[in-house]
């Protein structure tokens, strides 16, 4: 369920990047986890920005080796929280904007 959650922040992420450019506001959407932040870097890579959001993600103290979400560490009960259990693994179905395979296609002509 956390790979589904994941997936929906990738799509929702590329959508967001490829309709504002790279944004801070958008890469704060997704600094929350070490999953979120690599569904991000994944989008913002496929469109051109992972320099801008790698760079990001530095400037806000984020290092190799934070894997722990953020939430973890401040809420000790974080079990007990809607909050963890909605944003872990019960991400609603996010459906694509944009066909990207076949924009890729067109700009390759």
């Amino acid at each position: 369920m956390d790979g589904w959650s994941r997936f929906q922040n990738y799509k929702r992420a590329k959508d967001l990047f490829f309709v504002h450019g790279f944004s801070s506001k958008v890469a704060d959407m997704y600094l929350g986890s070490k999953c979120q932040r690599n569904a991000a870097i994944v989008a913002a890579e496929e469109l051109g920005y992972k320099h801008e959001i790698t760079t990001y993600f530095r400037s806000k103290g984020v290092k190799w080796f934070h894997y722990f979400p953020y939430f973890m560490i401040h809420d000790p009960l974080f079990l007990f929280k809607n909050y963890f259990w909605e944003r872990t693994f019960l991400e609603k179905s996010y459906i694509a904007k944009f066909d990207y395979k076949r924009l890729q296609l067109e700009r390759a002509i």
